[in-house]
């Protein structure tokens, strides 16, 4: 089967973390695509945190128990789980053996930010049909030469995905998204590299700090800092395939230098930044 395929191609050369658990990343050339991420983990677990990409996820083997937006969700064998940018999310083993799983990160070319909102309620999509096609995406991103095959099934993918969140957004009425949230975070990420203190943001958005920091974290269900560590490790993933050393990354993102970049990617990835590069797989 393709998904077989797919998951033995891509432990090829993984970086391995603690025992029985792997990672292997790369990004393809195939528009849209931000990043590819195989995993296996026996009992990390992930902390809350954003993306500013859409995560495309299967699991191969166990189960994933994780909360988007306050909700909490799993990934039996059968769903495509589908978590919108910006929107805070964790991740936990939800079977003694951990889990398998591989994501695809898409940018808002294939999937527009209008349609996050149709996302939230209901991540995990119960189509049989789409988790082929998933399973066969992986199985062509996964193969160096084989882009045009990635992209035409990342087509596929892409359009029934966009038929799944256009039905619930013509059924649900527009979700709340509180204007001052909006503004701060909309601050924090120009800001992502420099960084920026509350006083100042209160000062930029004529609130108070404690306002700031309550209404930030009702909106999105996670406090400014880790939404800000979480963009820097985020813009660090990308750097680190790029081939860049850790200690450059660290300058590049805004951490204070290279032993806080791996506390805070180590959190938020399972493994430490060099053993993430060193499994990266390099573009033909």
């Amino acid at each position: 089967m393709a998904v077989s395929r797919a998951t033995s191609s891509a432990a090829n050369g993984s970086a391995r973390g603690a025992p029985g658990e792997e990672v292997s990343a790369w990004r393809p050339r195939v528009p849209g695509v931000t990043e590819v991420f195989h995993a296996h983990f026996t009992e990390y677990a992930y902390p809350m945190h954003v993306h500013d990409a859409w995560t495309l996820l299967i699991v191969d083997d166990g189960a994933v128990r994780y909360d988007l937006d306050r909700h909490a969700h799993g990934t039996p064998l059968d769903t495509v789980s589908l978590l919108p940018p910006h929107v805070p999310h964790n991740g936990s083993p939800a079977t003694p053996g951990g889990f398998r799983k591989r994501v695809v990160y898409l940018d808002s070319s294939r999937l527009g930010e209008e349609l996050i909102g149709a996302a939230v309620d209901d991540p995990d999509l119960r189509d049989p049909v789409l988790r082929l096609r998933v399973g066969q995406l992986h199985a062509a991103l996964a193969r160096p030469g084989d882009e045009l095959e990635a992209e035409s099934r990342l087509t596929l993918v892409g359009e029934r995905l966009r038929g799944h969140l256009r039905r619930r957004a013509e059924s649900s009425s527009p979700r709340r998204d509180p204007q001052l949230a909006r503004k701060l975070r909309e601050l924090l990420d120009s800001r992502l590299t420099d960084g920026i203190s509350l006083t100042e943001a209160s000062g930029l958005l004529h609130a108070h700090p404690a306002h700031l920091v309550r209404a930030f974290s009702g909106a999105y269900g996670i406090a400014p800092h880790q939404y800000l560590m979480s963009r820097r490790v985020g813009r660090a993933r990308r750097l680190l395939l790029d081939g860049l050393p850790p200690v450059e990354v660290a300058a590049l993102t805004g951490f204070y230098d290279q032993a806080h970049l791996t506390r805070h990617f180590r959190k938020l990835v399972g493994v430490p930044p060099g053993r993430y590069r060193s499994g990266a797989r390099r573009a033909p």
